[in-house]
């Protein structure tokens, strides 16, 4: 399926709004992702994105026929970590399982290496999340390990996984 990664605009407050606005989304994501998530969530992130953009990250909007189905975003980490980022996700669930993400965290990727001084883009996903962990491996990432009893999700203790990708 065909899609854009494109700069965060205003315009697309409403289509976060409606994608991300789905229960199955946050839960397989930290609780900073709310659930519902409300036009109010999404025009805070939009805004937080649009404001925040090129202090030491970058984050785009996935758009598919005009219109932002999920963000994807690397944010470099600082202190000791400085030479490494973080890489994090979501994509509204009628478009799971195309090879969109897969492909949206190849370009962001080169993107990332090519823009910052790093080395390595890490992800932390949920031991629930095969999907993600599908995404990661098809782009290439390394699985590094598992923090066990790591996560606190909505009533249930997780592992997480570790992936990277090293430059």
């Amino acid at each position: 399926m065909k899609f854009e990664l494109k700069n965060w605009d205003e315009k697309y407050i409403k289509d976060v709004a409606k994608h991300a606005n789905n229960e199955k989304i946050a839960s397989k994501l930290r609780d900073v992702f709310p659930y519902p998530y409300t036009y109010e969530d999404a025009e805070w992130y939009v805004k937080d994105c649009i404001l925040n953009e090129g202090n030491n990250n970058i984050t785009r909007a996935i758009v598919i026929n005009g219109e932002a189905v999920g963000s994807i975003g690397v944010f470099v980490m600082d202190d000791v970590y400085k030479k490494s980022a973080e890489i994090g996700y979501w994509l509204g669930e009628d478009y799971w399982g195309k090879g969109i993400m897969s492909e949206a965290v190849n370009i962001i990727i080169k993107e990332a290496f090519d823009r910052f001084d790093i080395v390595r883009i890490h992800a932390e996903i949920f031991s629930n999340n095969p999907g993600s962990k599908g995404v990661l491996e098809k782009a290439g990432f390394k699985f590094e390990g598992r923090k066990e009893k790591s996560i606190y999700k909505n009533g249930e203790i997780l592992d997480s996984l570790v992936y990277a990708y090293i430059k």
